[in-house]
């Protein structure tokens, strides 16, 4: 079992930054890859970033690339999620989710999810 738990989430102009943290239980977290998801009101869940098991390869989808940056500290049980230039339509619950078998875009095969935490965008 792994726990997740998100902060750092909050209310930022556009342009502005956020990183993003999720804390794991779990003695195996090292073991799992990880994932960022989002959703905003009336929308699906939205795949946004994964990590490898190892932290050494990464996924964006297309709407935060170069934007955002995915990284892990597998000593610290933790998931990072650095956001940059940040444009209203970032606005979204931000999920973080663990997967035992390798990384997806599809928020369907994740096995663990945090509870989320709110992002809000202001123009």
């Amino acid at each position: 079992q792994v726990q997740l738990v998100e902060s750092g989430g909050g209310l930022v102009q556009t342009g502005g930054s956020l990183r993003l943290s999720c804390a794991a239980s779990g003695r195996t977290f090292g073991s799992y890859a990880l994932g960022w998801f989002r959703q905003a009101p009336g929308k699906g869940r939205e795949f946004v970033a994964a990590v490898t098991w190892s932290g050494g390869i990464t996924y964006y989808a297309d709407s935060v690339k170069g934007r955002f940056t995915i990284s892990r500290d597998n000593v610290k049980n933790t998931v990072y999620l650095q956001m940059n230039s940040l444009k209203p339509e970032d606005t979204a619950v931000y999920y973080c989710a663990a997967r035992a078998s390798g990384t997806s875009r599809s928020s369907e095969v994740y096995d663990f999810w945090g509870q989320g935490t709110q992002v809000t965008v202001s123009s």
